[in-house]
This record gives C-alpha cells, structure tokens and sequence, in this order.
C-alpha cells in the first residue's frame, strides 16, 4: 500500500517502494499495488457533439486532458500498472436511470438536456450509442478493465472493490472527467473503503467555473487523498525499484 512520507518518516531498508511526488507530502508506492482509474473518457464528456456540449458546458479543456491520459497510460501498461476504465451510462430505456422518484433523474443534466430537447431522447449515455463509447484516442487495451457505472461513483453499484482487492490494490491514480463530479465522487467513496486515492491534477478535466476545480481539488489534498501531476507519476512509476 501507499505510505505517506511525513517529515521524520524513512520508508524501511530494503523496501521496493517508489516516491510519487504529491500534495501534501510524497507517497511510497507500489506498481503492482496501484492501479490507474480512467474516469469518464467517454465522447458525452470529452467530445464536441456530446452531452455535456449539447448541455452548455465548455470542453475545451479535454483534448489536452485525452493527451496526457494517453502518457499516463502508456506508462503505466509499460511496467505493469492495472488500468481501470468507468464508464458512465445506462440501459437504452433508462431505467437504470432511475425513475422520477430518483434524485438522478432531477439532477442528471443528459437526463434534463434530453426531457428539454425531445429530439435527444434516446441518445444521450445510452449503452450501444456514440455518446456513451469511450474516445478514440483512448479505447482500452487487452488486460485493461472496463467497469460500467450508472451513477456519478464508480464505487456504488458495481464489483470495482472486489475487482481490486482480489489484485492486491490499494492505491489509485485517478484521471478523467469530472474532476468536481465523477472524479472526486469515486475516489471519496474509495477513501472510506481504504484506497490511498491520488488525482492527477493536470489529466482532469472539470465542469463549470474554474472554482469548482481549485475546490474539488483542495477537498482531495485535504480531507481525501493526495495531488500529483502526469509528469510526476509517469516519472516515478519508470524509476528502478530501490532501497531507500
């Protein structure tokens, strides 16, 4: 597991841990106990033409989010890192959408954009459609995990907690969209179950001002879990493992 290098703190002699640069302090790490949690990337949150476009949110910011995903992913399949995929939708009919008797269905804004554009229904996270696929640019590989979620965490209603313990994982990189939404729901709910949950501050991507990001983010460096960068975790993860 991960183990947060306070002042005064030595990682024993002998261990194979390597140091993840971070806020507030460095982690020792493991490869083989972490895993890279790709929240999202799906074209309704990335892509022009997708729900959260159709649905008056900026995405601009995405295309070098998907850039540096794609480095994070590539250094982490290159020495073994488990690569997790949530991807967020629902059953054609939505009714894992929940009904008018679920706050989802009040609060999801591809549920809201549709009931007010009838011509949308039907298209917008249905698992079959374009909006719901998982960009081009970062389709999952052989030995990837995809884990399909129908609410804002990836931890509620799904085997991911089984998925990681029976791999030995405690540690998780959280990259993707949103960071204020998705991003900071799974790892929250990953804290309360014991993960040490990273966010890759430069590999996400928020929804609405830009408040909402230094706010998501100081709610994860605080109360949560850590904050490195892409940079940063690609540059550990490639290190040799050493006695320290």
């Amino acid at each position: 597991m991960a183990r947060p290098l306070h002042a005064g703190y030595a990682v024993p002699r002998h261990d194979d841990h390597l140091v993840l640069p971070a806020r507030p302090e460095p982690l020792a790490l493991r490869a083989s106990e972490t895993a890279v949690i790709v929240v999202d990337m799906q074209n309704s949150y990335a892509s022009e033409g997708g729900y959260v476009d159709l649905a008056g949110f900026d995405v601009s910011g995405t295309a070098r989010v998907v850039e540096r995903i794609g480095t994070v992913l590539d250094a982490a399949r290159a020495v073994g890192v488990v690569v997790v995929y949530f991807q967020n939708g629902w059953d054609p009919g939505y009714v894992e959408a929940g009904g008018p008797g679920s706050p989802n269905w009040h609060k999801s804004n591809a549920l809201k954009t549709m009931r007010a554009r009838p011509e949308l229904d039907g298209t917008l996270l249905a698992k079959g459609g374009w909006d719901y696929d998982i960009v081009r640019e970062l389709k999952p590989k052989p030995g990837d995990i995809v884990i399909p979620k129908t609410r804002y965490s990836g931890f509620f209603n799904t085997n991911i907690d089984s998925v990681l313990r029976a791999r030995g994982i405690r540690n998780l990189v959280f990259v993707g969209v949103a960071t204020n939404v998705c991003v900071e729901s799974s790892l929250r709910d990953a804290f309360h179950l014991e993960y040490f949950g990273v966010v890759l501050e430069d590999a996400v991507n928020h929804l609405g001002p830009d408040f909402v990001r230094e706010a998501s983010l100081y709610n994860v460096e605080t109360f949560f879990g850590w904050v490195s960068t892409a940079a940063d975790f690609c540059g550990a993860i490639s290190q040799r493992p050493a006695s320290l």
